[in-house]
């Protein structure tokens, strides 16, 4: 047990360690690139890449782990997530940021994966909702706190770059010295899009559109944070306040949607965010308090849409369906995410940086209107067929195997330790 208690510790820790230098980097690169002059649509294009890259490794990591292991293939992957870190500091040119930015979410992805599947490994019936509760912390608080690691060093420096590099590396020491058994191994996911819309056309478009804004988010706030004059501390701090507030604002919006017709919650979070999201134009000349407080609040409903969708396909669908429904909306996710930074970048480049929150308004006003649309024409699920809110964050398709919402015989097996892998 003993053991078992460490190696879950370790794993987390890994995992705050990877979500610290990925989340310091996509930042730095957004505010050194505005700072290099590149256009911002050539910005979106380049941020766009690891989400490019992240779906990629979804298809090519598996079969590598399953070739060599998941330890050796976690220290290839970490090793080359931390060499393109810093090679971002010494080739500065679009092009070649864009080819590192596939490279690292690939990486990324196949990081995930055996974190992941060792979790899985450990977990039991009874707590794999624990262990997913963990995870799904630790990916927010860390991505909230990686934000302040701005401040380490100015922007233009390379110390930055060899921070996330240390970072990345740092995160296979805890892999490396573990003890557990090799876990079960990844199979790569089958895209069934068309099934999954007939199933629930809702849960797909809304995933779609969560993929859209989260994109745009991640690879393009601190590029509209920087055309606004924030400074850099002022774009630590306003990134920080959204992730904080999609982690802690979606459990409330969840429970509210397992005691009524999921969709009017779904409805209702998009439009609430897009108000938000076309407020946040005018919010820069509330107080400091106040400007943080409304990008807050957006990211609390922001956040949620994706869990909510995935809530409600859950509610739809025959029991043994979820875990691989939930790969595919996780797919469907990251095409969205793939669109959305270049499509935002090429607005901003082409009209003003308003062209942000304008952009986040619009797909949530679409979700919304579209969520009207089929409340009006499908009955809602029955209440005995809700399966229970949790809030989600996009890592790897392994992680839907903790999901206790999925049946017990799609999870991982029991776990074990052994002295080496």
């Amino acid at each position: 047990m003993l053991v078992i208690a460490t190696s879950i510790f370790s794993l987390l820790f890994s995992t705050a360690l990877l979500l610290l230098g990925i989340g310091l980097q996509g930042s730095l690169l957004g505010l050194r690139a505005v700072q290099e002059q590149f256009a911002v649509d050539v910005i979106g294009y380049v941020m766009s890449a690891y989400f490019a890259g992240f779906a990629l490794g979804t298809y090519l990591c598996p079969p590598i782990i399953r070739r060599v292991g998941h330890i050796r293939a976690y220290a290839a992957m970490a090793a080359t997530a931390s060499s393109a870190a810093i090679c971002h500091a010494i080739w500065i040119e679009p092009i070649t940021w864009a080819v590192l930015r596939i490279v690292t979410g690939a990486s990324m992805v196949g990081l995930y994966m055996v974190i992941e599947s060792w979790l899985n490994t450990l977990a039991t019936n009874r707590s794999r909702g624990q262990f997913f509760s963990a995870y799904m912390i630790i990916t927010f608080l860390a991505m909230a706190a990686a934000q302040f690691l701005l401040l380490a060093a100015d922007v233009a420096d390379f110390r930055l770059f060899a921070l996330t590099s240390v970072l990345l590396a740092m995160a296979l020491v805890p892999i490396a010295l573990t003890r557990i058994t090799q876990p079960t191994l990844i199979e790569a996911p089958r895209l069934q899009l068309v099934t999954l819309y007939r199933d629930s056309p809702l849960g797909v478009v809304g995933t779609l559109a969560s993929g859209l804004i989260m994109g745009a988010f991640w690879g393009m706030m601190s590029v509209y944070s920087r055309q606004l004059g924030l400074e850099t501390i002022e774009v630590a701090q306003l990134m920080s306040a959204t992730i904080l507030g999609g982690a802690l604002l979606q459990w409330p919006i969840g429970k509210i949607s397992d005691l009524m017709d999921r969709r009017i919650v779904l409805g209702f979070t998009a439009l609430a965010g897009a108000l938000l999201a076309w407020f946040s134009i005018h919010s820069a000349e509330l107080s400091n308090g106040g400007f943080y407080l409304v990008h807050f609040c957006y990211g609390g409903f922001a956040f949620a849409v994706y869990s909510l969708s995935v809530a409600h396909v859950n509610d739809r669908l025959q029991p043994g369906q979820s875990l691989e429904a939930s790969r595919n909306l996780l797919q469907l996710y990251g095409i969205g995410a793939v669109i959305g930074p270049p499509l935002v970048g090429t607005m901003m480049e082409r009209l003003s940086p308003a062209a942000f929150p304008m952009f986040l308004a619009a797909t949530l006003v679409m979700l919304a209107l579209f969520t009207l649309y089929r409340i009006s024409v499908k009955e809602p699920a029955p209440a005995e067929t809700h399966e229970p809110f949790i809030p989600v964050m996009r890592t790897s398709p392994v992680a839907f195997e903790m999901d206790p919402r999925v049946e017990p015989e799609q999870s991982a097996p029991p776990p074990s330790v052994t002295d080496g892998s």
